[in-house]
């Protein structure tokens, strides 16, 4: 499986992934995000234009992860994988992908209590972070996710230190 970055081309592709990777919250009571619509073009172009958006391809892509630096940190904003590829490493080689970047950490918000979210980041390393750790960006981020009605479900943010980074940007 081949992680690069990912080209314009493959950004609908990214949206169907989303999609499918969703479906599995409806078996565990959560058909809102399973619902829930994907990035935008626009939006992925974004990620992708910023140089933070990298796939799994087979040869095309079959998981993907975009992220943006919050903070001085990457925050991880989505990292979806086709089910059918599920259980194979893809998300963590995409986070550490992600994480050679260069930033002094990681960061990402996530549903608590949802079996393959918080226990599989906290399996990569990742640690809760509670209100007190949270930055001005990650704060701007949970009003924005409550906005949009996921704090139905109890969600945290998590963070992954990275002791390979360079200097205070990571770069």
């Amino acid at each position: 499986m081949l992680i690069r970055p990912a080209s314009g081309d493959d950004l609908p592709n990214l949206q169907d992934i989303e999609r499918a990777a969703g479906e599995q919250f409806t078996a565990i009571g959560m058909p809102e995000i399973a619902a829930d619509e994907p990035f935008s073009i626009d939006e992925l172009e974004r990620y992708r234009a910023g140089g933070y958006a990298w796939v799994a391809a087979d040869p095309q892509p079959v998981a993907y992860l975009v992220a943006e630096p919050v903070d001085g940190s990457l925050h991880i904003e989505q990292v979806s994988v086709r089910p059918e590829y599920a259980r194979r490493g893809l998300g963590r080689q995409l986070i550490d992908t992600a994480d050679a970047a260069g930033f002094p950490a990681l960061t990402l918000t996530t549903f608590r209590d949802v079996p393959w979210n918080a226990a599989y980041y906290r399996r990569l390393c990742f640690r809760d972070l509670d209100r007190a750790e949270e930055t001005p960006g990650l704060r701007r981020i949970r009003r924005t996710e409550a906005e949009h009605g996921l704090d139905r479900w109890p969600r945290l943010c998590m963070r992954r230190d990275n002791p390979l980074a360079k200097g205070p940007s990571g770069r």
